[in-house]
């Protein structure tokens, strides 16, 4: 006897996930842009949560974060495997916990919080890099594949740049986190 699993897709869950990368990508973006004094290439955007406007970027982060989370249901209906829902989940918790942990200012000796910030954004991070490798497998098409590869490797290296302390590195980190994040929502938005 042969049993014959049927997956529903849950385009809820998916939608939520579809919107949470432009969301935050343009929130961010748009403060970045805006804020008087802040430079992205020196500056992450996580510094965005500071000073009397820090609530809307503290914001950002929770609810993409609670998008995330909450979405990542519909990869684990939408795809065979657990691994793409589980590790959107894991970025999802950590985009909250970068939220509730505010990162200090540049220069400034850094508290508990930006420790908690720090550790919420490597969990994010990682969880997305891996999330677009996994999903690279799950596609049939050559350039699904290498684009996927190519945001989770873009994510990679604006990390590793940005922890190097190098010129510009907050501008590759901002670019790779926009990347990885906007490819995980077009996969959930096609995948609906």
């Amino acid at each position: 006897m042969t049993a014959t699993v049927t997956r529903t897709t849950s385009p809820t869950s998916l939608t939520l996930i579809a919107v949470a990368g432009p969301l935050w990508t343009v929130v961010s973006l748009a403060q970045a842009f805006t804020r008087d004094g802040y430079d992205i290439t020196r500056e992450p955007l996580s510094v965005l949560s500071n000073g009397p406007l820090g609530w809307v970027q503290i914001l950002n982060f929770v609810v993409a974060g609670v998008l995330l989370l909450t979405g990542a249901a519909g990869f684990r209906s939408a795809l065979p495997g657990v691994w793409v829902s589980r590790l959107v989940a894991l970025a999802g918790a950590g985009m909250i916990g970068a939220g509730l942990f505010v990162m200090d200012p540049v220069g400034e000796p850094l508290s508990a919080s930006s420790y908690g910030h720090m550790l919420a954004g490597t969990t994010t991070f990682t969880a997305l890099i891996a999330a677009c490798y996994v999903l690279a497998r799950h596609y049939r098409s050559t350039r699904d594949t290498v684009v996927s590869l190519v945001a989770g490797t873009a994510l990679l290296v604006g990390n590793g740049w940005a922890m190097s302390g190098a010129p510009g590195g907050p501008l590759a980190l901002a670019a790779g986190a926009i990347v990885a994040v906007l490819w995980v929502s077009l996969a959930a938005a096609r995948l609906r």
